[in-house]
């Protein structure tokens, strides 16, 4: 296996979001060099130009994440398209739209992607069915190709992935009218309750094994509110009774190395709710576990 170049690409856009705190996230990171020592092994992380909204911000929300997950798809499928291994770091979860309408396009049409989503929530409103509107709660709807054309349209039309190609694991926080929709599409969600019963490990082992049998690779996206706010404060929407970082960090050592294993994102880091940094210090250990040193 040639090692890939591990390309960082920050997104400083928290307009899917409640709180826009997380639109600083990456920057943080970036600045306070919490993945330093990562950015000088051979084959480490090299930081890319962040993605930004378009200025003026346009007024319509959905106006203003489109353009920042185009451009992101851009980005994404341009360092694929290079040899290297894109690392999305958020921003808020609207991204994932960007990030795997990306890949997806780099794949071609008639190639599977499969996307294991870690996350407490399930994302998979639309317009019509959140109460918010905040598009943060919307994003693998729209990559099942469901939702507003202008979400489900970046980087080609419909839907990009298919529902027997996803996993959602970590679910404790949702609301019926995705829940319904998940359950029609079939896709696979390992909730809480599941986890603690059999264990990280197992649960995440059986997801690789999930996307990846029919798919031409796969990626992983994590919402930092999937950990448990107890240890790690640093997000917009903490729920309690979440995933330990410790078994994060040991499940996510599995994928390693994996050649299907297109891209990684993590995503919904605030700054201004992490206290002491800890939670960026989580960003760092979750690298370190997929990078494998």
């Amino acid at each position: 296996m040639v090692p890939r170049r591990i390309a960082v690409i920050g997104v400083a856009s928290g307009h899917g979001a409640g709180d826009p705190g997380c639109q600083d996230g990456s920057e943080v990171v970036r600045a306070l060099r919490f993945l330093s020592d990562l950015e000088t092994i051979d084959d480490g992380l090299h930081w890319d130009e962040p993605v930004r909204a378009a200025q003026p911000v346009p007024r319509d929300p959905v106006d203003a994440v489109q353009g920042v997950v185009t451009r992101l798809a851009d980005s994404v499928g341009g360092h694929l398209e290079h040899g290297d291994f894109p690392l999305v770091i958020g921003g808020d979860h609207s991204c994932a739209i960007g990030t795997w309408s990306g890949v997806k396009r780099v794949l071609g049409a008639e190639a599977r992607l499969g996307l294991i989503w870690i996350d407490a929530h399930m994302d998979s409103h639309t317009v019509a069915t959140s109460q918010t509107r905040n598009i943060h709660g919307m994003p693998l709807a729209s990559l099942l190709g469901h939702g507003d054309p202008r979400l489900t349209g970046v980087a080609g039309a419909g839907a990009k992935l298919l529902p027997e190609d996803v996993c959602l694991i970590g679910v404790r926080s949702f609301e019926s009218d995705e829940a319904v929709l998940l359950k029609q599409l079939g896709v696979r969600v390992y909730f809480m309750h599941e986890v603690r019963r059999r264990g990280l490990a197992e649960v995440f082992a059986e997801a690789l094994s999930r996307v990846g049998r029919h798919t031409r690779g796969y990626g992983i996206s994590i919402d930092l509110d999937a950990l448990d706010p107890a240890e790690e404060p640093g997000v917009g929407t903490p729920v309690p009774g979440g995933l330990l970082r410790a078994d994060l960090t040991d499940a996510l050592a599995l994928a390693h190395g994996d050649e299907k294993l297109l891209a990684v994102e993590i995503v919904e880091y605030n700054p201004y709710r992490d206290d002491g940094f800890v939670t960026a210090r989580a960003i760092h250990d979750l690298c370190q576990s997929l990078i494998g040193i």
